[in-house]
């Protein structure tokens, strides 16, 4: 009743002055009732003057009105109060399930709130109970809770909807990049955007790359059009050729991004050459090579040593099931080319032993000389 009362002292009062104090008055019933007051001032003001649910923008406090214009102009300025990095996604970014908003209504604090979009996209707000935001722009969302709410509850609302959390549009980075894991993709990406995001290819020092990217994408691919170097090696995973993503200008290599999918870079392959038998043993990278051979593995270790036994090489190479098999190689036919070069798989391991006997009569001949030459200088012979 003493609401009512106020009101009615209001009446008196001219159109603009009793619009702001109608509004001063629903805000300030709080806990006591104040649906009742909200009710009951809204469906007198209306019957005092039907028209002032249409009141004129110059009437509107201009505070509002800059309210407004922040949710409606962009994250970017309100992400910065937040303390959120300066990669805040624009106006254009859609709502999805897990994503925190906050909702504010102009001089109607009780409405207010903070909320977590719920995995069937809606989100539940103070009289409004569940309303649907997943799919939807802030800016849409926030047009949305204007036009609910001035149906029944509040004369002409000004909603303002900020995007303090995402996480609806998470993206997964595997394998050879520097910093693996999960990624949130605030707005469209290509396929070199994701993977710069998660620090880039992985260095040699950290076992390298490989030459392909594999995309899974729960829903498949549709009717993606495959261009040089992309292949569909099942109805949901794509492999793209890394050389040419990286330094070709083909465009449509670089894929669009969707959320959800998984990104796997392939680990570097590498052969080993092992053994006394060479001058620099060590692992050989495969990237941006098709294969490797034998000679070829043996150029790249700076070729035999002088004590090599080049007709007592061999291959160690492992099946997927772990089980190793030694395959023999002369390494001197097929230097001398009477024998065929034989191709390495991925971490095969090329062993080119020494001639032990040929290494100790060097050693004995070597312990002479130098025996010899003491003998002359000391002047001994």
């Amino acid at each position: 009743m003493q609401a009512v009362g106020h009101m009615f002292k209001l009446f008196i009062s001219s159109r603009k002055d009793l619009f702001v104090a109608a509004q001063k008055a629903i805000s300030g019933f709080r806990l006591r009732g104040w649906l009742a007051g909200v009710v009951v001032a809204t469906a007198f003001t209306l019957q005092v003057n039907p028209t002032i649910a249409q009141t004129p923008s110059e009437e509107i406090p201009s505070t509002a009105t800059e309210s407004q214009s922040a949710g409606t102009l962009g994250l970017a300025s309100t992400s910065a109060e937040k303390g959120n990095p300066p990669s805040t996604p624009g106006i254009n970014y859609v709502i999805g399930p897990e994503d925190m908003l906050e909702i504010q209504v102009f001089e109607v604090s009780d409405l207010n709130a903070t909320v977590r979009v719920a995995n069937d996209g809606s989100v539940t707000l103070a009289l409004l109970g569940k309303v649907p935001a997943s799919g939807l722009t802030a800016p849409s969302l926030q047009r949305e809770l204007e036009a609910l709410y001035s149906q029944k509850y509040v004369v002409n609302p000004q909603v303002s909807v900020f995007i303090k959390e995402f996480h609806s549009r998470p993206v997964s980075v595997i394998g050879a990049v520097e910093h693996p894991g999960l990624y949130t993709i605030t707005a469209p990406r290509k396929l070199i955007d994701v993977l710069a995001m998660a620090g880039g290819l992985a260095t040699r020092q950290n076992g390298g790359a490989g030459n392909a990217v594999i995309v899974t994408r729960p829903g498949g691919f549709g009717n993606l059009e495959l261009s040089q170097g992309m292949r569909l090696i099942a109805p949901d995973k794509l492999e793209v050729n890394l050389s040419r993503l990286l330094f070709s200008h083909d465009d449509s290599v670089n894929i669009d991004v969707h959320p959800l999918d998984t990104i796997s870079v392939k680990k570097g392959e590498y052969v080993y050459v092992v053994g006394l038998g060479v001058q620099s043993p060590g692992q050989l990278s495969l990237e941006d090579r098709g294969g490797i051979t034998v000679s070829q593995a043996l150029a790249m270790s700076q070729g035999f040593s002088a004590n090599a036994a080049k007709k007592n090489g061999f291959i160690m190479r492992q099946a997927e099931d772990g089980t190793r098999t030694k395959i023999p190689v002369n390494l001197e036919g097929i230097m001398n080319g009477k024998s065929p070069d034989v191709a390495m798989n991925a971490n095969d391991v090329l062993f080119v032993p020494n001639n032990a006997q040929k290494a100790a009569l060097k050693r004995g001949v070597d312990v002479v000389v130098s025996t010899l030459s003491g003998l002359l200088i000391f002047g001994r012979l």
